[in-house]
């Protein structure tokens, strides 16, 4: 038996656009990535920068084949919302060469508080790379992939050859497998459990670069670990949609033993002429559980994809993301779980509130296969529009090929803030802006909650406070929610 069902999808304002504002927005098609730069040449050029190993040359060589391949959506339900219009990269070139070290990195006193270990890569150094006796003491491994190359060739082999764990139907992250320059290795043992979470922290954005990344994340059996991964700007100073872009492409490539946990917070906080790419993907165990927690306020373009493989029996995911869009960001969010294993669960979120002109495409899919007896599988997908000019798709998708499931569910809504909460929070002394402040903060608060690191926690907090002040104060939209 087999059975294929997906969410609708809604977008309020339809009334048909003046002819002059069509032609200022019109979308670049899914071929228009102008990234011109990615090609052999310089694929080998990375590679002979780095050093690398033939093996490792072709499996770079092979990702570029796959890249040059590949369409830039693969599923039918999602072509249409494929939304380039705001990224101009033509000018854009990589940074090459393995990463820095800078003096002074692996000083004790960078160690944030709380954390149980710390690197931070500004675009291509090292700028800090420290852990706990802690961590030491378990035999916690964090280093950069350069660092491996040389001690250990056959574990970098052991990790990378194959493509990890990319999607590999996805042209954006073989092209990262193709082109990465930075990477970190964080490997967690045999029975490790670690109390504090390790604080990955990208810094990056100069104008006209772009540098593409990989985060591998290996656990061992019965073993347990939280993650703070931080994305945040190098140029501080306020963009403009004419101005020079940055190009940022980063996997993050997770292998869970059985028994074991990751607990991951991305908190990205990219400048507006930032371009992001963004790949997370997870293979679990039997019995391993990942929980994703991840916020997404920065960049002009984001396109998000994570992927999750339940391959173990009663394996599970918990997965939250919530956008906040103002200006005339736009945010690309997919998800794709499949279950494989017996008993696996899978509980996946996504919110997005949308100010100004902002945009957000949420966009899942879980499969269910006919080895997955006992599923419990549930993909909710929403979006709270604050101004009359905000845009937001939602397709929450199944695919069962298995009948025996304990339950398998997707829901999804789109529309403005709820008028009873308003009038509410109104009737108890609360101004309208105070009020609606409130609910969408609160609407946001389940991620924010999720962060391990209390000082990344309060930083999101304080990020989305920012948001509101700096939003475009418009007319609350009034237009009834819908619901697929």
């Amino acid at each position: 038996m087999s059975a294929i069902a997906h969410g609708g999808h809604t977008m309020t304002d339809a009334k048909p656009a003046p002819a002059a504002r069509l032609a200022a927005t019109v979308r670049q098609a899914p071929a228009d990535l102008t990234l011109s730069f990615v090609d052999e040449a310089t694929v080998r050029g990375v590679s002979a920068a780095a050093g690398d190993a033939e093996w490792l040359l072709a499996d770079r060589l092979t990702g570029l084949a796959a890249f040059a391949l590949l369409p830039m959506e693969t599923n039918p339900l999602y072509t249409s919302y494929v939304d380039l219009r705001n990224a101009h990269l033509a000018e854009t070139r990589p940074q090459t060469g393995p990463a820095v070290i800078a003096p002074g990195a692996g000083a004790a006193a960078l160690l944030p508080d709380g954390a149980a270990a710390f690197v931070e890569m500004t675009e291509n150094r090292v700028t800090a790379l420290v852990l706990s006796p802690e961590a030491r003491n378990a035999g916690l491994i964090l280093e950069t992939l350069d660092d491996l190359r040389d001690r250990d060739p056959e574990l970098l082999r052991r990790l990378l050859e194959g493509g990890c764990a990319l999607p590999e139907n996805d042209k954006l992250a073989q092209m990262t497998r193709a082109m990465w320059s930075q990477g970190l290795l964080l490997h967690v043992p045999d029975g490790v459990r670690l109390e504090r979470p390790v604080v990955l922290r990208w810094i990056v954005g100069t104008p006209g670069s772009a540098l593409f990344s990989r985060t591998i994340i290996s656990i061992g059996v019965d073993a347990e670990v939280s993650v703070v991964e931080e994305q945040v700007s190098a140029d501080t100073t306020e963009a403009t949609p004419a101005e020079e872009q940055a190009f940022f492409a980063g996997t993050t490539e997770v292998q869970i033993g059985a028994g074991s946990s990751l607990s991951f917070a991305g908190l990205q906080d990219l400048s507006l002429r930032q371009i992001a790419f963004q790949h997370r993907s997870a293979v679990l165990g039997r019995s391993a559980t990942v929980r994703w927690a991840l916020a997404e306020l920065g960049g002009r373009v984001v396109r998000s994809r994570i992927d999750n493989k339940l391959e173990g029996h009663g394996s599970s995911v918990e997965q939250a993301e919530i956008v906040f869009g103002s200006s005339d960001q736009i945010f690309d969010l997919t998800s794709y779980t499949r279950h494989i294993g017996r008993d696996t669960t899978g509980n996946l979120l996504s919110k997005g509130a949308l100010a100004d002109r902002s945009r957000a495409y949420m966009k899942g899919l879980a499969v269910i296969d006919l080895s997955a007896h006992g599923t419990d599988s549930y993909l909710g997908e929403f979006a709270m529009l604050l101004s009359k000019q905000a845009r937001s798709v939602a397709i929450p998708s199944l695919e069962i090929d298995q009948p025996d499931c304990r339950r398998v569910a997707h829901a999804s809504s789109v529309g403005p803030i709820d008028e009873t909460q308003l009038f509410y929070l109104e009737s108890r002394g609360l101004d309208p802006d105070e009020a609606r402040k409130s609910i969408v903060l609160g609407y946001l608060e389940p991620v924010v909650a999720r962060v391990s690191l209390q000082s990344a926690q309060d930083r999101l907090r304080e990020l989305l406070e920012a948001k509101w002040a700096a939003r475009t104060v418009a007319r609350p939209v009034r237009e009834a929610a819908s619901v697929a």
